[in-house]
């Protein structure tokens, strides 16, 4: 274990990088309780699968406006400020709210205040990569993904609440178990953290700005974007993941509980399934796919989580094997995916303007992901497996955009070898 590569990098950790790894759990754990039963807690309060759809669209609709101004924010505040106020916005006030929720509008509320997470995720990225070795970037979101696994070793005991206590009484303690734990979580890394040497010089430069004076400039990276092949690639890929996991972690529960009808207290089982593979995957797969160019498993990534989509459409009532084939599979490759791209964001974003580059990025990816959430409600209002059936097809265009990214970078290092004789 000690000479694991990933045990290694943890215990090493040092800086921001720890700061930012090390308190992870206390997010992971009490999302990983209450997120298999989101949808089915909201439907349990009179919520219809189209209010479902239009509560993740007017979500994204405003992450969208505050996805515009987070590398402003971020610069302006400093990375570590923004993250620690933001966190407490968008996590703590959302679990209040959801814990005293009586129907669509409370929901609706606590989805608009869990918008305001485009503003540290900005800055929380830049807060753990600006000053970190670039050789430990897949560490570090490795052990960020890890870090939820693991607490979805807990999971089981939310199932065993929902049995004892039912439904909507385990989730209103959930999120106030919840909202403790953010609440720590976010001062804990605001002490373990110091601001960024990129943070501190974009904080002088913004002194005296306003935000909206601080947009400034924002034409010019536009172009620099669109003129970066690479860039353009990460945010094709940015998207379909983006729409893909919106998707699953609204509607999943809802095609296994009402189409496959498996029972309400039994979803804790396939999460804790789901996670127990990722771990696997992390711990004795991931190392060895380092030695391939990461372009590669992120296409094998995309068309096998195709393939689990397909399965998944294909269960039929009380189908528990093949629901537990299709959870491996897609807990393989969102393994495989998830670190991928994040590391893929960082490598392709210019340091001295990350902050509003990937604001940029991000301010695309909602725009176009933003109408899907009210799309895969209507899909799911018709059939519940439609939206998975849009899922199918987003995945594979995700392999395909991924193969044309290898060949990009073929063509890429063949110019450079051309240019250098």
């Amino acid at each position: 274990m000690k000479t694991h590569p990933l045990f290694h990098s943890l215990v090493n950790f040092k800086g921001n990088a720890r700061g930012c790894v090390y308190p992870e759990p206390l997010n992971a754990i009490p999302v990983n309780l209450y997120a298999p039963y989101v949808s089915v807690f909201m439907i349990a309060l009179g919520v219809t699968d189209a209010q479902i759809g239009l509560t993740v669209s007017i979500s994204w609709a405003v992450q969208l406006v505050l996805a515009i101004f987070s590398g402003t924010i971020t610069d302006k505040l400093g990375r570590r400020m923004a993250t620690l106020v933001f966190d407490l916005v968008s996590y703590v006030i959302p679990a209040l709210i959801s814990a005293a929720a009586q129907n669509f509008w409370y929901f609706l509320g606590a989805a608009i205040f869990s918008s305001f997470i485009r503003i540290p995720q900005n800055s929380w990225m830049c807060l753990a990569v600006e000053d970190t070795d670039p050789d430990q970037l897949i560490d570090v979101f490795s052990w960020v993904y890890i870090a939820g696994l693991l607490s979805a070793f807990f999971a089981p005991i939310a199932g065993v609440l929902i049995k004892s206590l039912t439904l909507i009484p385990t989730m209103r303690i959930l999120y106030l178990f919840a909202a403790i734990c953010f609440t720590a979580k976010a001062f804990i890394t605001y002490k373990l953290t110091s601001e960024t040497r990129q943070g501190l010089i974009r904080m002088e430069e913004m002194k005296g700005k306003s935000i909206f004076t601080g947009m400034g400039g924002y034409g010019k990276i536009i172009k620099q974007v669109l003129h970066t092949p690479k860039t353009l690639y990460t945010a094709g890929i940015m998207l379909i993941m983006s729409i893909c996991l919106m998707i699953n972690s609204t509607f999943w529960s809802v095609i296994v509980t009402e189409k496959i009808k498996i029972a309400v207290y039994n979803i804790s089982i396939f999460a804790f399934v789901h996670s127990v593979i990722m771990l696997f995957f992390y711990f004795v797969i991931s190392p060895r796919l380092k030695k391939f160019h990461y372009k590669v498993p992120m296409v094998l990534g995309f068309w096998g989580f195709a393939i689990s989509q397909l399965l998944l459409i294909l269960t039929p009532v009380n189908g528990y094997f093949l629901l537990i084939i299709s959870i491996v599979l897609e807990g393989c490759c969102l393994a495989t995916l998830n670190p991928l791209v994040d590391q893929l964001i960082v490598l392709t974003i210019e340091a001295e303007e990350r902050a509003r580059i990937q604001s940029i990025l991000y301010v695309a990816v909602i725009i176009i992901t933003t109408p899907f959430g009210w799309i895969a409600g209507n899909l799911s209002a018709v059939n519940k497996t439609l939206p998975f059936v849009l899922n199918l097809v987003l995945f594979i265009i995700g392999g395909v955009l991924a193969w044309l990214a290898t060949l990009e970078a073929k063509s890429d290092r063949i110019i450079t070898t051309l240019t250098n004789q």
